[in-house]
Parts: C-alpha cells; structure tokens; sequence
C-alpha cells in the first residue's frame, strides 16, 4: 500500500509543494526526484536527509558563499565515456570542466566543515580534488571554450596556413576592389559576403567584365555576386584547409575522450555530488522561504507533538500578503492517539487538520517543517484523508456514498502505524442516523489503534472521545464577547458551534435566532451554552496560567542575574581585601624603617648603616639609568642607520686612564669622581664622598 493515496495528495495540497520546489531545482535528476517524492524507506533516512538540509540551512546562515550549483548533468557523458571508440563533443568537454570545477570547488569549501556538518562532509567522501579531467581539457580548449590552436602541432600548421591563405584573399581582393571602384560597374553595395566567400557586388549589366565566378544574385536579379578569378584557387585551398582542420579536431576529440575515460568512476562521483546538491539545495530554499526547521525525530515511538506548527502554503500566501498566521500546538501519543476537534465554523478546524497532515508528509518526504525547534515527530506507515465535498460523477456516487466507500477502506487498512484526517466527519446524510453511523465508525477505527485528527459538529463524537480512555477533545477558541474566532486550539474539552453566535455575525436577526432555540431542547441549548461557558472560562484560566509562567520565568531570570551580580561584587571585595591587607604590610613596614632611620640619627652607629642604604640607592637608581639609555640608543640606531655610511675620517684616540687603587674614577653614566680603595678581579670597591659602594671595573673610568 503507498504511504499516501493519490486523494490524500489532492486534499492536503502536497502538489502545489512539490511545483514551489522544482522551480527551485537546477538539473532535471532533482526535478525527476521532486516530482517522485515520496516517503523515505525509513526513519534513519528521513533523519539523514533532513540533517543534510538542516546543514545547508545552517552554513547559508552564517553567509558563508556557498559554491554555485549551476551545471550541466553527465549522464550522456558517461554512457559514451564508457563506450569504447567513441568520441566526446565540445558541448561534453565544457559540461565536463565545469562539473569538476564546481566539484573542486564544493570538495574545497566542505572539507574544513568535518566536525560542524558531519552529513555534508559525508558527501565529499565519494570524490576529491582533483584535476585530472581539467588537465587533459584545459590543453586542449582556451578560457573561452574553443579549441587552442597549439592543441597538437598539425593543427598548428593548418591553422597558420589558414590565416596565410585568408590574408591572401583579402589582399587580392582588397587591390581589385580599389581598381573598379569609379568605375560604375560595382553595385551600391560595393561588395558582400555569399557562402562565407568574400565577393564583388556588381551590376547585373557588367557582370561579363569582371573575371571571376557567380556565385549568387540579388532577389531583383539588379545585382550579381562575383568572387574574382584570383581568389578561386586560394578559396579552394582555404576550403581544403578548413576541412583539414576540421578532420584533426575530431582526431583530437577522440584522443581526449580516451583520455578523460581512465577517469570514468572520478566523473561519475561528480555527477552524484551534483545532483545529489542540488536536490539538497532546493529542499533548503524552500526551508527557508518558510523559515521551517528540522524537528526532534522519535526513532522508536509514533507521535506527533508539533509546537507552534503553521501550515506552509497559508503561512506563505499570509506572508505575501502582509498578514499574521495563527500556528497551533498538539500532542498525539499512544495515550491520546484520537484527537476529536470540535468548534464553530471558519474557526480554524480543517486547518488545523491539514496543517498535521501535511506537515507529517513534508517530514517523511526529507522536507523541513515550519514548527516550533522543540517540537517532535514520529513514523506513520500511511497517511489518509477524507476532506471536502468528494463527489464522483464517473461512479455516479453522492457525497456521502463517496464517503461510506472511503470510510470502509479505512476500515479495512487502518493499523497502530496509520494516520487519517478525517474532516467533517459523519455528514453528508441525515444528522441523526448519520451521526449514529458515525459513531461506530468511530469506535471502530479506534479500536484498530490507528491515530486519527477528526472534525465534527456531532454531540455525541464529542461524548464518545470523553470516554474513550486513548481519545481526546479538542476545541477551536470564539471570543463571545467580540464574536469572532480565535484560531487557537484548546486541548483537553469538546468546544461549541456557536452556532447562533455565527448568524449573529452574519447578519441573521436577533428575533429569528429566539425562534430557532425554541424549536430545540432545552437541555441541549444549556449543554451548548455550558460547553461554550466552560470553553470560555478555560480560555481564561490558560491565559492566567501563561501569565503566570511568564512573571515566574521572568523572576527566575531576574534571580539569576542578580546571582551572577553578587557573586561578582564577592569576588571584587575578597580582591579589594587581599589588595588592602598588602598595602598595610608595605605601609607598616616603612613605618618601622622611617622608625630606625630617625632612631640613629646623629649617632657613630649610624653612619655604616645610612652608607649602605645611600649604595643601595644609587645602584637601583643606576640600574634604571642604564636600562632606559639601553632602549634609547637602540631606537636612534635604529631610525639613523642608513645601507651605506660614507668612512668617517678618524679622530685621534683619547688616552683612558687605567683604574688603580688609590685612583681617581667615575661612573661610566655618572659625573661624580671617587677614589679607589680595592680591587679584587673585576670587582672595585670605591668611595664616593661618604659612601663605599662595590661596582664592576667595566663601568667604571679612569679621571
């Protein structure tokens, strides 16, 4: 059995899909599997095929240039590749060079994706790059797409002796045309092309003077077409040439096709890239078009729990149009497997059934879906419908003989794994035994434990779905108060027709809808009016109850944030603190040297101690000194130095004096003079007024 009749197509408008896709196909593979879709095998496939689109999505999202798919597909290319003898055309040369550039170029934009688009990567595996057919083709033709002329070297020499034999003609012609022009034998024209020869356009009455061949005449007979006698022979040569080169094309051809056929299994990766991008492609502009997503997939539990799901044409056409679109959210598991939607009329109920029902084939088929990212969708074996006014004139059926006839066939296939769409479900006969017909088919259908979304207006489909433990109602929100539908679906209770409530909007008089609810029953009337009282108060209750979540989301986030917050300024204190408690050991220990310092002043003691802190001092500061003259030198030889330096003319050399115990030195960087009291190696220990301090002999100079 297919997975969805030819009716089930027709009603859930899956055609009008599948031509808003071919026309995002480039090559006919992708058009011939577009208008073959169906569902995919499996429920691994569909994971894989919707992954490879999601991926697609996903790089166009983050405005990454994918390459351009724009190819001409090999599938003549290779039956011939394959066939011994034959020959490639020029056309299958420039197809073949552009699918391997194309091909290097995707195999070169996927590769680094391995790790983000592991699917898409997948593909790539098939083929790699390569120029092993641009190569051989590249040789041959020039970068427009015509045979070079050093393509071998005897069609070099004919094409040279083409140029050489056209130059002749041209001279020739060129030297008679000058001689007969003022003559009064040429005609206005002066001279014209005929059969790609160059000829004198010449009065009919003087066509005998001129030597040479007719080869045409004008439509009046007033003009004849003379190619000169001079030109004959080279023009015969010329055409021989022509021929010659024709001739070794086609010797070249057949050489690169033998060629290119080593390559065969290479090109035939290319072909599957391709086509196999471009399908993929296709399905994920439609995916963007109508901002859908792939879902959550259930491998092992059939399901449908779609969350904020719209119907893809209507979201479209309301896009174009500048108008909102009202999605709806359900959940079908084994537990709640028959969903019974009830409501008033134009509220939104065959809608909401269409929308599950297409959406479920989208996603079968590998197409993205307009839902909600956290929704979540399961496997159906089949998908069938019974929607609208299906009359058959061939079989000379009514409505609802058409009906009886589908719903016996439901009957008859129906299993765990089957979905139907059941619209309007029990109309088309008398309400009361229609209903009660209805009924049992119902019950029936549920015990095939088949899943099912059925719209009815009968009471008693309402009551039966209550107390069916695997059943549940459904209702389509109306606003009493403004008398208008709310296009909301409302789970969980039966919703009213609001019937009375509809021919008030629609103009019908107050008076004649008092007489109308005196024809009925009384119970009936405060049934509907309890039911559309308790639709009313729960539409109340879920708005309270949404509110709700929003302030408790909203304090939960506020709560987090200020979390955050605090745990920050935590974390700023214990810093400021640590930071404090350093600054007082620093603060504390100044203390205790200004504390010494001051305690020895003016006493012999002393005198050893400040000595040391003035060596000390003058060391560090000579330290900093040297280290800031450092990078300055290094910045001014590195702005002054020039390639070549003229020799300077040298100075006469300084006499340094050495440095001696008992001597006069200075710093190398300073100007105060002290005096040698010892040297030990490369160490001196000098005295510089009131203070000994030990330094390198290096910096230090003779004075």
């Amino acid at each position: 059995m297919k997975f969805a009749d030819q009716q089930t197509i027709e009603d859930l408008e899956f055609g009008a899909i599948k031509t808003m896709l071919v026309k995002l196909c480039f090559g006919p593979s992708a058009i011939y599997r577009v208008n073959h879709l169906t569902s995919l095998p499996s429920i691994s496939e569909v994971d894989l095929s919707l992954s490879l689109v999601q991926e697609y999505v996903n790089i166009q999202a983050e405005d990454a240039v994918f390459p351009r798919l724009e190819f001409t597909e090999l599938t003549k290319e290779l039956i011939f590749l394959r066939k011994k003898g034959s020959q490639l055309t020029l056309d299958s040369f420039v197809a073949l060079l552009e699918a391997s550039r194309i091909a290097n170029a995707l195999v070169k934009f996927i590769k680094p994706f391995e790790q983000e688009y592991p699917n898409l990567f997948g593909l790539i595996q098939h083929t790699y790059y390569s120029k092993e057919v641009i190569q051989p083709i590249e040789k041959v033709l020039d970068a427009k797409f015509q045979v070079k002329d050093d393509a071998s070297p005897k069609l070099f020499d004919i094409r040279m002796d083409i140029r050489s034999i056209r130059q002749k003609i041209n001279s020739n012609f060129d030297r008679i045309l000058k001689r007969l022009q003022g003559t009064g034998v040429l005609a206005d024209t002066s001279e014209s092309f005929v059969k790609g020869k160059r000829v004198l356009a010449v009065s009919a009455s003087h066509k005998r003077s001129i030597p040479g061949g007719i080869v045409g005449s004008s439509n009046n007979g007033h003009v004849a077409y003379i190619e000169p006698k001079s030109n004959q022979p080279l023009h015969n040569e010329l055409e021989q040439l022509i021929e010659d080169e024709r001739l070794e094309i086609i010797r070249i051809f057949r050489e690169l096709t033998h060629e290119l056929s080593q390559h065969t299994e290479l090109i035939e990766t290319y072909q599957f890239l391709l086509t196999e991008l471009d399908f993929i492609q296709a399905k994920g502009r439609l995916g963007q078009r109508m901002k859908a997503l792939k879902p959550h997939i259930d491998p092992k539990e059939t399901l449908i729990d779609i969350i904020d799901a719209n119907h893809p044409l209507l979201l479209l056409a309301n896009m174009e149009a500048r108008k909102p679109t009202f999605p709806q959210s359900l959940r079908m598991d084994k537990f709640s497997r028959m969903m019974v939607i009830s409501g008033p009329n134009a509220g939104g109920k065959s809608i909401t059934l269409k929308t599950v029902g297409l959406l479920q084939i989208m996603f079968q088929c590998g197409l993205l879906v307009p839902v909600d990212p956290r929704s979540k969708m399961g496997w159906f074996t089949t998908i069938l419908t019974d929607i609208g006014d299906n009359q058959s004139i061939e079989n000379e059926l009514s409505t609802y003989s058409y009906r009886l006839q589908r719903m016996k066939y439901f009957l008859d296939v129906a299993n765990k794994k089957t979905l139907l769409l059941l619209d309007e479900f029990g109309t088309g006969s008398d309400p009361e035994l229609g209903g009660a017909l209805a009924e049992v088919f119902f019950e029936n259908l549920y015990n095939k434990k088949c899943f099912g979304v059925i719209t009815t207006h009968y009471a008693n489909i309402k009551l039966k779905a209550s107390r069916l433990r695997n059943a549940v109602n459904a209702s389509m929100l109306f606003d009493r108060e403004s008398l208008a539908p709310m296009f909301e679906l409302s789970v969980g209770q039966p919703g009213s027709s609001f019937t009375f409530e509809v021919a008030q909007t629609n103009g019908i008089s107050i008076d004649l809808i008092e007489d109308a609810k005196k024809l009925l029953d009384v119970k009936r009337v405060e049934m509907d009016n309890l039911i559309a009282e308790l639709q009313k108060e729960k539409s109340s209750i879920t708005k309270l109850n949404d509110s709700n979540i929003k302030a408790e989301r909203k304090a939960t986030e506020t709560q987090s944030y200020y979390e955050d917050l605090q745990h920050h300024v935590n974390q700023q204190i214990q810093k400021n603190q640590l930071l404090l408690e350093q600054n007082n050991k620093y603060i504390s220990w100044g203390k205790k040297l200004e504390q010494l310092i001051n305690s020895m002043k003016g006493t012999k003691a002393s005198q050893p101690y400040m000595e040391e802190v003035r060596k000390y001092l003058i060391i560090e500061k000579t330290k900093l000194f040297e280290s800031k003259r450092k990078a300055q030198l290094k910045k001014e030889v590195k702005k002054d130095f020039k390639p070549k330096v003229k020799p300077r003319k040298k100075e006469p050399a300084q006499v340094i004096k050495p440095v001696l115990v008992g001597g006069k030195v200075k710093l190398l960087t300073g100007t105060e003079i002290g005096e040698v009291l010892d040297i030990s190696g490369k160490n001196v220990t000098v005295l510089f007024g009131n203070f000994q301090t030990k330094t390198k002999i290096d910096k230090l100079e003779g004075v």
